[in-house]
C-alpha cells in the first residue's frame, strides 16, 4: 500500500501531519461508528500509520536503494525487492538483509525492549523479526511462529494508552517483551502470532 494515499497525505507530510490525519480518519471509521465495514478500513489505517511511524523513525545505517525489478517478473532483485517501496523504506537496510526469499511483511512498528529502547519490530508471514537499533552487535533477532509457545498483549497502567506484547518461545529461552506499542497494534501482532502457532493447525515456513 501507499501509506500517504491511505491517510490522504502528500509525500511532504510530517509525522505530526500523519498523526492528525490518522486520528481524524480513525474517528470516522471506528467500527463502533462505521460498523463491520469500518473494521477492514481501520486495519488499513493502522498499517499505514505504523509504516509512516517506522519510516520517520531516526535510525543509523545505510539508506535503502530502490528495488531493481528488471528481468524478475516483478519479484525484484536485492533485499526485499518484492515488497512495496514504502515498506522497504520503513524496514531499513538491516531488516531487509535479514528477510528470506519472498518473505511477506504484514506490519512494521517502532517498539521498545529490555535490550534496546529503540527497537523496530516487523511481523512477517512466518516470524517476528526485530532490530535492536542502539545495540553494538547481534542487532537483528527473530522468532518463528512455529517456535513460539504463546503470545499475549495487555495495556500498560496507569494511562492505558500504550500496550506491551509478551512472546514465549516453545523450547525454553527467555520471554521477549515488546513495549511502547499502540493498543491496536499490539492486538494485531498478537493475532498474527496466534494464527501462526502450531496448535492452530497451520504449517508456517
Amino acid at each position: 500500500m501507499d501509506p500517504y494515499a491511505v491517510l490522504g497525505l502528500d509525500r511532504s507530510a510530517s509525522l505530526d501531519d500523519a498523526t492528525r490525519a490518522y486520528r481524524e480518519l480513525a474517528k470516522e471509521w471506528h467500527p463502533d461508528r462505521a460498523g463491520e465495514g469500518g473494521a477492514a478500513r481501520m486495519i488499513q489505517l493502522n498499517v499505514a500509520y505504523e509504516l509512516l511511524r517506522a519510516e520517520h523513525r531516526p535510525r543509523a545505517g545505510a539508506p535503502v536503494a530502490p528495488a531493481d525489478t528488471r528481468g524478475q517478473g516483478g519479484a525484484g532483485r536485492g533485499p526485499g525487492g518484492w515488497l512495496p517501496e514504502a515498506m522497504r523504506r520503513a524496514l531499513g537496510r538491516e531488516l531487509l538483509d535479514a528477510l528470506e526469499p519472498d518473505e511477506q511483511v504484514e506490519l512494521i512498528t517502532p517498539a521498545a525492549t529490555w535490550a534496546s529502547p529503540s527497537t523496530l519490530l516487523a511481523v512477517t508471514d512466518r516470524r517476528l523479526l526485530w532490530l535492536l537499533d542502539d545495540a553494538v552487535g547481534n542487532r537483528v533477532r527473530s522468532l518463528r511462529f512455529r517456535d513460539t509457545e504463546h503470545a499475549e498483549q495487555g495495556l500498560v497502567w496507569p494511562r492505558r494508552t500504550r500496550a506491551r506484547l509478551r512472546v514465549q518461545p516453545r523450547y525454553g529461552g527467555k520471554r521477549w517483551t515488546f513495549s511502547d506499542l499502540r493498543p491496536a497494534t499490539a492486538a494485531a501482532i498478537t493475532g498474527h502470532v496466534q494464527a501462526g502457532l502450531p496448535s492452530t493447525g497451520r504449517n508456517p515456513t
